[in-house]
């Protein structure tokens, strides 16, 4: 594990990042694949419309991955309504256009059950799959669990999901198959220093992102803006000079 100290670097732009949030780019034809920076933003309930559409956009097969049963459109948008963000933790990964790829929800307990459970589910739009965003926010939820003082993290899936078990079984849980259905529960240590410090390096590092991603689309739309005003000048030229 990556000391505190590496950490805040990372954070600061001062080293390599973490490990984990890292995976790997599609290969080319002569070099080698190079390791590429995912940041997870923690996600709000401003946010409730973003995850709706990233949902409503899943198939009807993925749906059903994710949920464990054919989930309607008012099925979606009633778990989206009911999101707890006061006590459930959700994150994201978003593209350069700031559309929501990919998200995972840890569920806490509620307050009158078992207060050191939690719950991991995730699901990745299908033109974001294979880069590993699932691991990532898998990895990144196991962190914050810990810090909350989790210690047994559950994952509730079809036994025909495998990329979700695949991931579970990677990180040494214990899965259980009943028929089609699983469950993988996944034992986790104390929080530590270096834990909460991965946190805070994480969330830094997917602000800073996000913020340059915001600017950034600003930019292009002030942008376009602009030729288009230009382009209705030159043609008013033109037209007059006829």
């Amino acid at each position: 594990m990556l000391t505190a100290k590496t950490l805040i670097q990372a954070s600061l732009g001062l080293g390599s990042f973490l490990k984990a949030p890292m995976v790997e780019a599609q290969p080319r034809a002569t070099f080698a694949p190079q390791p590429v920076m995912v940041p997870i933003r923690s996600i709000g309930p401003r946010e409730r419309d973003r995850i709706a559409r990233h949902l409503l956009a899943l198939t009807p097969h993925d749906r059903y991955l994710r949920f464990g049963y054919a989930a309607s459109d008012e099925q979606v948008q009633r778990y989206v309504d009911g999101l707890d963000f006061d006590r459930d933790e959700l994150f994201g990964i978003y593209n350069r256009r700031l559309d929501l790829i990919a998200m995972a929800h840890l569920a806490f307990a509620p307050d009158d059950q078992h207060s050191d459970c939690a719950e991991f589910g995730v699901s990745v739009a299908a033109h974001a799959r294979g880069r590993g965003y699932g691991a990532r926010l898998f990895e990144r939820a196991v962190v914050v669990a810990r810090n909350e003082g989790v210690g047994m993290l559950f994952i509730h899936a079809l036994s025909e999901n495998a990329a979700m078990l695949k991931i579970a079984r990677n990180a040494g849980a214990t899965v259980v198959r009943s028929g089609s259905e699983s469950e993988a529960h996944l034992q986790l240590p104390s929080a530590t220093f270096d834990s909460r410090m991965s946190e805070i390096a994480l969330e830094h590092y997917a602000a800073v992102d996000y913020h340059l991603k915001t600017r950034a689309k600003q930019f292009w739309a002030v942008l376009a803006s602009l030729q288009e005003v230009r382009s209705g000048i030159r043609d008013a030229r033109s037209k007059s000079a006829q």
